[in-house]
C-alpha cells in the first residue's frame, strides 16, 4: 500500500463508483475538480465492458456535463489491443465480439480473418451467431492461442443483467476443454499492466478505485498496486467481514477521497 500522495494516476471503475446508471454519484464532481487542480496527478476510467468503444462512453459522460477526452477511458478491450502488440504484433486476428471491438482491433493494426488467423479473441459479443461459435470452437480446439477481454458473467443493464462473457468462457471449456490462456479484464493483472504501458506511470504509483471487492480491489492485490474502495456501489462494510479480499482503504465516495488525497499531500506543506 502506498500513501495516497505518492499516487500518480487513479483507475476508476465507472458503474457503481462515478454513475449509477444515468445518474451522477456525491462527489464525483469534486473527485474531477481536485484532480484537475494537482499538477502531478490524474484518473482514468477503467471498464471490462468491451462491447463498446471509448466514444461510446466519452458521449455517455458527455450527458453528465463532462467533456473528457477518449483517452480518459480504458476498456478491457483497448487493453487487450495493448497486451497483444506486446505479445503477438501484427497477427491475424478471429475476433468474437460487437463491431466496436472489432473496430477497436483493427484501429491497433490487427489484420482481422476468419480463414487461418493466428489468435483468437472472445470479447462480449450481441452479434453472436451459431456459425461464429463453431469457428470459435474449430480455432480454439485447434490450439490457436485464446485471449479474452474479460471474465464476467453477467453484463449490467436497465432493469437487470444479460449474459456476459464469462457465460462464452465455460460454453466453449464445455465443448473445448479449453479455458483462455490470458483473460485481460478485471481482476487478472494484464488490463493494469496495459494502462500502465499506455501512460508510463510505473505500478507502485497507481490506485484502483472501485465498489466491487471480487473486481475491483482484486485486481489491486493481483497487480501489486493500491487499491481503494467506494461505498457508493455494491460494496457494504458488512461484505469485508470474512472476506479474502481487502481493500487498502475505504471511503464513503470518490469525494471523501479526493478530500484525503488533499489532507495527505498537505502534511507535506
Amino acid at each position: 500500500m502506498n500513501a495516497l500522495k505518492n499516487i500518480r494516476l487513479f483507475l476508476l471503475d465507472m458503474d457503481g463508483t462515478f454513475y449509477l446508471g444515468s445518474r451522477l454519484l456525491d462527489g464525483s464532481s469534486h473527485f474531477v475538480e481536485t484532480m484537475e487542480s494537482l499538477p502531478d496527478c490524474d484518473f482514468v476510467f477503467l471498464t471490462n465492458n468491451s462491447s463498446k468503444n471509448r466514444l461510446n462512453y466519452v458521449e455517455k459522460l458527455k450527458t453528465m456535463g463532462f467533456s473528457f477526452d477518449a483517452d480518459r477511458i480504458m476498456t478491457s478491450g483497448e487493453a487487450a489491443t495493448i497486451h497483444l502488440s506486446q505479445e503477438m504484433p501484427g497477427a491475424k486476428l478471429y475476433v468474437v465480439g460487437t463491431p466496436s471491438l472489432e473496430e477497436e482491433f483493427s484501429a491497433a493494426g490487427f489484420p482481422l480473418t476468419d480463414q487461418n488467423p493466428d489468435a483468437v479473441v472472445l470479447g462480449f459479443d450481441m452479434t453472436l451467431t451459431y456459425e461464429k461459435l463453431v469457428k470459435l470452437c474449430d480455432f480454439v480446439r485447434a490450439g490457436l492461442p485464446y485471449i479474452a477481454t474479460h471474465p464476467d458473467f453477467n453484463c449490467p443493464v436497465e432493469g437487470g443483467f444479460i449474459p456476459d462473457i464469462g457465460g462464452m468462457i465455460a460454453l466453449v471449456e464445455a465443448c473445448t476443454g479449453r479455458r483462455p490462456d490470458v483473460v485481460i479484464g478485471k481482476p487478472n493483472r494484464y488490463i493494469v499492466e496495459s494502462v500502465s504501458e499506455k501512460f508510463q506511470v510505473p505500478l507502485e504509483a497507481i490506485a484502483m478505485v472501485g465498489d466491487r471487492l471480487y473486481t475491483d480491489i482484486a485486481v489491486g492485490a493481483n497487480a501489486g498496486i493500491t487499491s481503494v474502495l467506494v461505498l457508493s456501489g455494491e460494496t457494504a462494510l458488512s461484505d469485508l467481514e470474512g472476506s479474502s479480499v481487502q481493500p487498502d482503504y475505504i471511503f464513503e465516495n470518490l469525494g471523501e477521497l479526493a478530500d484525503a488525497v488533499l489532507r495527505d499531500r498537505a502534511k507535506d506543506e
